[in-house]
């Protein structure tokens, strides 16, 4: 009887094992939440499904989120405000135009690379009724950091900069679009996905047309 009462003294007891605070449940939450949403969209994840893989009980995930949609606002915009920081620090530098539109394309690669669950929750479509977190509004957030760079070109070219922020959303748009198909892919090395983007828009870009038109046009 005593070994036994040993033993049982000795073995901890939920009551005694340390327990998360309440920041680091929250973060635990985040971090389910995120392959989760990562492997089965918005709509394909449940609240139930949190709680079980975070070892919780529903109400806990409700008193830290207030349900799904909290958790999955919380998970968009840390992933957005990665991808924005990686490629604000690239189009920081004194560079020019060529360089730059180097390092925006590897950092866009390099979040991909790095943060694989992050970019699939990114370019799923959003819940009914979010305006943000959506894959166009993505393309939005970025193309609107290098606006004012397409616009000095385009100055210095003798072209309009008022077409700038069109252009800004076709050049993150191929980038973008093109990352998503090379997530999947992985048939070349990122730097030679960068290198051929880099040679379409930059050669694209060379060759602009003052006032562009359609020759199928009537």
């Amino acid at each position: 009887m005593d070994r036994v009462t040993d033993a049982r003294e000795k073995s901890p007891t939920p009551s005694s094992r340390s327990r998360m605070t309440g920041k680091q449940r929250r973060e635990q939450l985040i971090e389910v939440g995120r392959k989760l949403f990562a492997d089965k969209g918005f709509e394909g994840t449940t609240v139930e499904e949190i709680a079980a893989k975070a070892s919780v009980s529903k109400p806990v995930v409700y008193e830290h989120f207030g349900g799904k949609e909290g958790l999955y606002a919380v998970v968009v915009d840390r992933e957005i405000a990665a991808l924005l920081g990686g490629i604000t620090g690239a189009l920081s530098a004194e560079l020019n135009s060529r360089e730059t539109l180097e390092r925006a394309a590897g950092a866009l690669l390099d979040y991909i690379e790095s943060n694989t669950d992050g970019f699939r929750i990114l370019v799923r479509d959003s819940p009914a009724g979010q305006s943000t977190g959506s894959f166009a509004s993505l393309i939005s957030d970025v193309a609107s950091q290098v606006e004012h760079i397409l616009a000095a070109e385009f100055k210095r070219r003798r072209l309009d900069p008022k077409t700038a922020p069109l252009y800004a959303q076709m050049l993150v748009g191929m980038v973008a679009l093109t990352g998503q198909w090379w997530l999947d892919s992985r048939k070349m090395k990122k730097a030679d996905v960068a290198a051929h983007l880099v040679n379409l828009a930059w050669n694209g870009l060379a060759g602009l047309e003052k006032k562009p038109g359609l020759i199928s046009a009537d």
